[in-house]
């Protein structure tokens, strides 16, 4: 018997089992990636220097690498930032050395190997102007600085704490919000959906050492408020056909209430991505993580609202019963017709 008219008839919830192995694979992976390599942490939250730097023709990130490992500067991360002719040079925290001369020595080195120098072709005014960051002239130089950025130890791990800290607060207030408006087995359901998506996420990003940043814990509490939108309106629909039909099995009405909601769902999640590939494909490096996130977040919390959520309230019994406004709320709605 069909109690959902117009709607799609897919069997979600039956698929509950297949959902969970997947999930637990996922989440294996994750947590190993997460234990034995843990997250590549970026400037923001360890400290040190990143400069970055221009050449006139394009260079290899392990050449630059060579070149600084020979002249004493080691731990130093170089990569593109862009084209082949942008590089991105990360240095640790030096106690001993400010940041401004940690990168006038690195620049100095590095102009050094190609064969620039005060004596040569170059004149003082122009490596002055080489060095000056965030200008819009062309130099007549090899290798020019566009930007530095310095993150003293303390304040990347301060940075580190606060984060995690604005993580657990979130999941801790979704915890209580959820609870109030619906019930506990809800509240439940939408955390374990969250932590789901998190933890992937995180795994991801530390599996494949991608760079997480600011822009990327940002990107992370984003997921984790697009994730809780799309669980909501589900559980919204299950507690509304709850009260409403007499007829079906608790697996029939959320299996029909997940099928309501899908186009919605759909359409969503499309556009969303949309904006993101978006972002990722023509947003450029700084961004790119940021992307990446939303990218790998809106994916996995679309899932999660479908196969995670609602299998786990599932899973804790809820009945029609827990669904059923109070007496309080049925006299009042009675004496309003």
């Amino acid at each position: 018997m069909r109690l959902f008219k117009k709607t799609t008839q897919i069997d979600f919830l039956g698929k509950r089992f297949l959902a969970s192995i997947v999930s637990a694979l996922l989440l294996i992976i994750s947590l190993g990636g997460l234990a034995f390599k843990g997250l590549n942490f970026g400037i923001d939250f360890t400290g040190g220097t990143l400069v970055e730097l221009s050449y006139k023709e394009s260079v290899s990130p392990s050449d630059v690498r060579r070149i600084l490992n020979e002249s004493n500067i080691s731990d130093t991360i170089v990569q593109y930032f862009g084209t082949s002719r942008d590089i991105l040079v990360r240095l640790p925290v030096d106690d001993g050395k400010a940041s401004v001369e940690k990168s006038d020595e690195v620049v100095s080195i590095l102009r050094a190997e190609v064969g620039e120098s005060l004596t040569d072709e170059i004149t003082v005014t122009e490596l002055q102007k080489c060095n000056t960051i965030g200008s819009s002239e062309i130099h007549d130089c090899s290798v020019q600085m566009r930007r530095v950025e310095f993150v003293g130890p303390q304040v990347g791990g301060e940075l580190t704490e606060k984060g995690g800290l604005a993580m657990l607060y979130a999941l801790i207030g979704i915890l209580i919000y959820v609870a109030i408006r619906f019930e506990w087995r809800f509240a439940i359901g939408a955390v374990v959906a969250l932590l789901h998506d998190v933890i992937i996420t995180l795994g991801f990003f530390s599996i494949f050492s991608i760079e997480f940043s600011l822009s990327v814990l940002a990107a992370l509490l984003a997921v984790i408020g697009y994730s809780l939108n799309d669980t909501i309106v589900v559980f919204d629909r299950i507690r509304d056909n709850f009260r409403k039909m007499r007829k079906g099995s608790v697996l029939e009405i959320m299996n029909g209430s997940i099928n309501q909601t899908l186009p919605r769902t759909v359409l969503t999640s499309v556009t969303t991505l949309l904006v993101v590939l978006t972002l990722l494909l023509a947003g450029g490096e700084i961004i790119k993580g940021f992307a990446l996130a939303l990218l790998i977040g809106v994916l996995i919390g679309t899932y999660s609202s479908v196969f995670v959520a609602s299998p786990t309230v599932l899973r804790l019994g809820i009945s029609k019963e827990d669904m059923l406004p109070a007496p309080k709320e049925e006299k009042e709605s009675e004496s309003t017709l």
